[in-house]
Formats: structure tokens, sequence, C-alpha cells
């Protein structure tokens, strides 16, 4: 549900004039790996208004291929997060020690536009920032729409919209899980791989459960990709990625290519109790499979997700 950089103070004000060319940096997109960051530069249109180059490779270790000619739609998400929480930064006065927090996420796509063949090719994002909240002279929010376009195509649409808490009150409303991160978890044995579409045991986040069509959140801490540095819950992407996967072995659908992705965050979830993962099949026919999922932990609701794989023909709402 959020993320930080782990950093103190404020960022260099890295950003340009109208016109001039933004490097998205590490530290910007909260990735410690330059491999995993997937904007690459902005330009400013307006005060709400920037342009974006991203890049999707073909062969990245967790958002590679889902088969022998797509990309994973799921790459779309991440490249929202990251440029949100970079132009927070670098255009809205974020310090460098805000924590983000994902209230929630909405992407259309066409997955027969992610082409492993034009995965050269740079990705165009027109990003609009609206319900910007301002705290002070920093930032308290902000929703941002983006529309994907590569090889000069519409790929795919997002919204998702962000709060940002500073270092001393999220301490505050967090004092208890902070004390115990970087503790050892439990990791449960995975769910076999083949089910939940993915290739490597080590990229699966659900484990067995004891009923059907549920599911335990298995957070592997040492994940490079999904916890790329010690946190004190299970960051949003995570559950962003059980919700695609509990959806792929409920409804038997491989690979389970997202065309809509909808997921709502009610609180964080927790790394020292078990979250479990359910699951409601509401239409399955021979091109569409629409899935809801939902996340819940002590009995209170964590995240809630809805899924619609539509391999063919592409949706509607894409030009």
């Amino acid at each position: 549900m959020e993320d930080q950089t782990g950093q103190r103070g404020s960022p260099a004000n890295t950003a340009g004039g109208p016109g001039a060319r933004t490097r998205v940096t590490t530290e910007l997109a909260h990735r410690p790996r330059a491999a995993d960051v997937f904007p690459v530069e902005w330009v400013r249109l307006s005060d709400v208004r920037f342009r974006v180059t991203a890049r999707w490779p073909a062969d990245h270790s967790f958002f590679g291929p889902v088969d022998d000619r797509r990309q994973d739609p799921m790459i779309i998400g991440e490249t929202l997060r990251q440029a949100s929480m970079a132009l927070a930064h670098a255009e809205f006065g974020a310090p460098a020690d805000t924590h983000f927090v994902m209230r929630d996420l909405d992407i259309s796509t066409d997955p027969d536009r992610l082409l492993l063949a034009d995965a050269d090719e740079p990705v165009t994002v027109d990003v609009v920032c609206s319900e910007v909240r301002r705290r002070g002279r920093g930032l308290g929010g902000m929703r941002t729409t983006m529309e994907f376009r590569r090889a000069g195509r519409l790929v795919a649409r997002g919204t998702g919209s962000t709060g940002c808490t500073s270092p001393a009150a999220y301490r505050r409303l967090r004092e208890r899980q902070l004390a115990l991160r970087g503790a050892r978890i439990p990791l449960p044995e995975p769910v076999s791989p083949e089910l939940v579409g993915r290739r490597r045991a080590e990229d699966v986040v659900l484990a067995p459960a004891d009923r059907p069509g549920s599911w335990l959140l298995r957070a592997h801490t040492g994940h490079p990709v999904l916890f790329p540095r010690p946190n004190d819950h299970v960051p949003g992407m995570v559950l962003f990625e059980a919700a695609r996967q509990a959806a792929t072995a409920a409804s038997g659908r491989l690979p389970f290519l997202p065309s809509e992705l909808t997921v709502s965050f009610s609180r964080y979830a927790e790394l020292d109790s078990p979250c479990r993962i359910y699951t409601e099949v509401l239409d399955k026919g021979a091109d569409e499979v629409t899935v809801r999922v939902s996340g819940a932990q002590t009995g209170r609701p964590v995240f809630a997700a809805t899924l619609i794989c539509a391999p063919t023909p592409p949706i509607r709402s894409l030009a």
C-alpha cells in the first residue's frame, strides 16, 4: 500500500522549466536497481501536465513476458507508480523521506498491443496531475492519470491516487510495526508456479489455504523486486500481483492478461499476521473472464480488486 525512500531531507530541485528534460533517477522512482526503473525522463508541459518517456524491457527478471508474444500488463501499473512518485518529488515538492500511500489504481489496456516485438520502442506517457492537495509547502497527495503510447498506438490508460505522509506522522502511526522492520518473517511454501502463471517459485506470492478459492499471502521480504528495501508492511504492488495470481488460479486462464484491473486499498497489510486472499469468478465465457479478489487480515478488509481478462477482441475503451 505504501512506499518510501528511507532517505532524509528534501530532494534537489531536479525539474527544469517547460520543455526541459528531467531524468528519472533510482531515488526518484524508489528503486535501488536501475534495471527496475521504467520511466526514463520527462518534460513539463504545464504546471499539471507532463510527458514521460519510459522503456519496458523484454527480459525483466520479474515483469518479463507472460507468453511468447506479449509483455506483462502489470508493468503498466509499476510504471504509473514510479512516474507518480518521481513527479511528486521533483515537481510538487514532496521531500525525499516522504511515505507514499497508494489508495487506488485503475488500469485499462489491450494486451495485444503489448507485443514483445515492440519492446525496443520507447513508451510515451502523457500525464495529468489532479486533486493536488498541499500540506504547507509540501504535498499532501494527488491523483495521476496517464495514457501510454508505443509505436504510435495507444496501449493503455491508467489512474491512481496517492497520499503523502511525513516521517514524523508515519512514526506515530506505525511505531509498533516499525520496530519489527527487518525481522525474520516465516515464509510459507508457495503454490505451484504454473497454477498462478509464474515460471519461478520465488516469484509466487500465494501459499495454500484451507478452503477452495482462497490462499494465504506469501510475503517474500528478500525478493529484490517485490521488497527492494526493508519495509514494515506489504507494499501495494505485492497485493496488486497477488490479485492477478489469485485471479489466474481461480479462473484457470493461462496466461491471465488483464485488460481491466481495478484495486482499492483499505489499510496496511501487516507482515506479522496472515493475510487471506479470496476469489469469486463472476463471469467466465469463451473470450472473457471476470474475477473479484479481496484480501483480509484479522477479519478486516485490506484490499479489493476486480480483474477482467479479455484476450480478444481489443477492449472498447482504446482507440
